[in-house]
Formats: C-alpha cells, sequence, structure tokens
C-alpha cells in the first residue's frame, strides 16, 4: 500500500477514525430553493467520498444574514435541519464520521442575499474590495460581483451572534452530526474580528490583540458547552505573505500573523477542542507556512492538528512523519475522485477536476465522477 501512514487508524474526540484522509469544507452551491435546503443530491455526494476517514461539510450558514454565495446551505431552519438528516444518515451507513462547518460570512455578503436587502453586518463598516461574491440572477444562474458596503455590529449584537453560533450547533446535532467545525478563516465574519484590517471597533471585541480574538473564544466556548469540547474543531487560514497582492487577499492582514495565530490556538487550547484545521493558502507561488509556526502548533495545542492546501499524499506524509500533522485534507482531488482514498492507497491515477462545475448546477461535476475501473 502507498502512502501508508495515510491510513493508520487515529482517534479525534470520542471517534476512531479508520484513515488520515480528510474531505475538508468544499463550497459546492447545490442546495435546494426557496430556502437553502440541503437535499437528495447531497447526501449522494456526502455519501460517495464517506471513505475518508473524516469528512467536513461546506460552510453552512447560521443565520439568513450569514450568507456570501448563492444556492449555499443554511442550519437554521427546520427544513434545513430535516434535510441534514438526509446526509447524516446516508454518511453514517457507509460507517462515516461527518462534523458540519458553521459559517457567517459577515461583509463578504451583498445586498440582494441579506433579509430585507440589507446591508451585511461586519465588525466595522469596511468594504471588502478586493473579492467577489456569486449572486444569482435568474432561475439557476447567478453572476459574480462586488461585496455590498456593510455596517458596523453593535456590542450587543455581537454578543447575539455568539448565541445563534451556539443555536447552530444544537441544529447540527438534531441533524445527526457527530461535531461541528467553526469556520475562523478566509476573510469571513471571525476572522474579520481577528483581523487589523477589518476590526477597527473601540468597544471590547477590538484594539488588542486579546480583545480580537474575545469573539473567537466566545463562540468556541458557546459550542464547546452545546456539543462538547472534544467534537468540534476551528479552522485558521494563517497568510505569511510575501506581496502585497497576497497581504491584502480577503482582507487577511495580519503585521505579525505567527504570533496572532499561536495566541489564537491557545484560545482554542483553553477550551480544549479537538483539532485544530489550518487552511494553507492554494493558489500558484503561495507562501508557504513556516516549520517555526508549524512547531509552535503543536508546542502550544494538545489536540489533533489538521491541513490543507494543494496537499498530496506524498507531502501529506511528510508533514505526519514528521509529528508535526494528525490529518492531511484533499480539496480538489476529493471533488473529483469520489473514492481518493482507494485511489491514494493504490497508486491510481486521478480524474481532474471540472472547474465550469465547481459551483452550482445538477449533478453533472458533483455525483457523475467515476469511481477507478481497472
Amino acid at each position: 500500500m502507498q502512502n501508508s501512514v495515510l491510513f493508520d487508524s487515529l482517534t479525534l474526540g470520542p471517534y476512531t477514525l479508520r484513515n488520515r484522509i480528510v474531505l475538508p469544507p468544499l463550497t459546492r452551491s447545490r442546495s435546494s430553493q426557496p430556502g437553502n435546503i440541503p437535499n437528495d443530491l447531497m447526501a449522494t455526494y456526502y455519501r460517495q467520498r464517506s471513505s475518508a476517514g473524516f469528512m467536513v461539510t461546506e460552510g453552512t450558514q447560521i443565520e439568513p444574514r450569514g450568507q456570501g454565495y448563492a444556492w449555499t446551505p443554511g442550519i437554521y431552519s427546520p427544513e434545513q435541519v430535516e434535510g441534514w438528516r438526509k446526509i447524516t444518515d446516508a454518511v453514517h451507513a457507509e460507517g462515516g464520521t461527518i462534523f458540519l462547518q458553521l459559517w457567517h460570512v459577515g461583509r463578504v455578503s451583498h445586498t440582494s442575499l441579506q433579509p430585507g436587502g440589507a446591508a451585511p453586518v461586519a465588525p466595522s463598516a469596511i468594504p471588502a474590495d478586493n473579492v467577489r461574491v456569486f449572486v444569482e440572477t435568474g432561475p439557476g444562474q447567478g453572476a459574480l460581483t462586488l461585496p455590498s458596503a456593510p455596517r458596523a455590529l453593535t456590542t450587543a449584537e455581537v454578543k447575539e451572534l455568539v448565541q445563534l453560533y451556539a443555536q447552530a450547533a444544537r441544529n447540527a446535532l438534531d441533524a445527526g452530526f457527530d461535531g461541528v467545525e467553526i469556520h475562523s478563516a478566509n476573510g469571513y465574519l471571525i476572522n474579520q474580528f481577528i483581523s487589523t484590517h477589518t476590526n477597527q471597533r473601540e468597544d471590547e471585541y477590538g484594539g488588542s490583540l486579546e480583545n480580537r480574538l474575545r469573539f473567537l473564544a466566545e463562540v468556541t466556548q458557546a459550542v464547546a458547552d452545546v456539543v462538547g469540547k472534544e467534537r468540534m474543531g476551528v479552522r485558521f487560514s494563517p497568510l505569511f505573505a510575501t506581496t502585497d497582492e497576497d497581504r491584502v487577499y480577503l482582507g487577511l492582514v495580519e503585521e505579525d500573523p505567527h504570533t496572532t495565530y499561536i495566541e489564537a490556538i491557545k484560545v482554542l487550547e483553553k477550551v480544549g477542542i479537538a483539532y485544530v484545521s489550518i487552511a494553507e493558502a492554494d493558489w500558484d507561488n503561495a507562501p508557504e507556512l513556516p516549520e517555526s509556526f508549524r512547531a509552535d502548533i503543536r508546542k502550544n495545542f494538545s489536540g489533533r492538528v489538521l491541513y490543507a492546501g494543494r496537499y498530496t499524499p506524498e507531502r501529506g506524509v511528510r508533514v505526519v512523519k514528521a509529528g508535526l500533522g494528525d490529518l492531511i485534507a484533499f480539496g480538489r482531488p476529493f471533488i473529483a475522485n469520489p473514492d481518493l482514498p482507494e485511489r491514494i492507497a493504490h497508486g491510481w491515477p486521478l480524474n481532474p477536476v471540472d472547474p465550469k462545475t465547481m459551483y452550482g448546477g445538477t449533478a453533472k461535476g458533483y455525483t457523475d465522477y467515476p469511481t477507478y475501473q481497472r
């Protein structure tokens, strides 16, 4: 068996995983309308990929204001909970383990996606002008556009959002999920509180690094109180920028990303969660994580460490063997290869991913990728 270390079993909280290969959160925009409801097609998609040791769903908005892209699913209505239950039942029937990713986009949204056409909410009223969101332009049709200018949340509204995360976690348990992952990466709401570029608040949630990490700390603890600290993770996307273009990507601006994210990881360690997921930059010539940062994660966090971002099996093996990571996620390869673990195990060739069918649409480019045939 090739890359055999990836097929060692591993405990994650109360679960014993059959391998270290992870399906990471991947936005596919296939939910049913109206209502952003998970459906049978999505159940087929996740069931096909349930040979992963561990699965995390696509980002799932915790409330209507948390949506930033057309046709992404939610976890705030009874219909959505019922839809997700079809998916967890399908995965569990195959012996899989699946967590729901709790998502709020904050300022990365558009008035057409917001209740009543209101402005998106954010830590501060600073527009996201270096990213595009996907909005519906007609039945099954959409287009990219700039996000709308956000308004700043009041202190009371920030505290209400903490409780919305907790309620979404309750809904995830009702839908049959094994746990949840908090999306604190890629320039979305919690990340916006952490970054000095997007957080210019003057209350208890802004200013010092400790204050900017307060929302993360409160959300993590509130969710842990619902699902149990051993059944949850948090995703970060620390960016060690080498160019000005990198530094402004989605507002992920940190003068000292090493210090910022190690302090964030100390917050997670204090709560005692099961894992931290590190989403590395995945564009061409993207800056790599320094080995000193990986080593500091190990030094300051006692849970499992998951890495994602243009990994090959060989690169994943090196990280695991070096003792720097426990789980390796494969995004685009898992989209195009529902039987990815078996292909990795045998060294079989991979299907290429079709970029035209990544977001929205039908079964094409979603559930019709073939398994390997000799």
